[in-house]
């Protein structure tokens, strides 16, 4: 089992940024972000592999960086130029191969102000 606890989210106003931390209790191959908008299905924002390789959803290219910290088992999530349309409740996700882990947090809510 993985435990992961989400923090960093927030009220923002359009154009400003917002940094998303996900810690993991322990070191796995996979860590991303997902999100999902009231009455919309959750939807991946972002992921990064233990190797650094990284990959994004086209809404959010240019705007979102991922990071993490293999050391602390930790994944960021650097949210720059929001928009009201990235209001959502942001999921951390992890698993220890490619593609949607079984293990996620319990969300952190992002409002973006326009």
């Amino acid at each position: 089992q993985v435990q992961l606890v989400e923090s960093g989210g927030g009220l923002v106003q359009g154009g400003g940024s917002l940094r998303l931390s996900c810690a993991a209790s322990r070191s796995i191959f996979r860590m991303g972000w997902y999100r999902q908008a009231p009455g919309k299905q959750r939807e991946f924002v972002a992921a990064i592999s233990s190797g650094g390789s990284t990959s994004y959803a086209d809404s959010v290219k240019g705007r979102f960086t991922i990071s993490r910290d293999n050391a602390k088992n930790t994944v960021y999530l650097q949210m720059n130029s929001l928009k009201p349309e990235d209001t959502a409740v942001y999921y951390c996700n992890a698993g220890p191969t490619r593609g949607l882990g079984p293990y996620w947090g319990q969300g952190t809510q992002v409002t973006v102000s326009s």
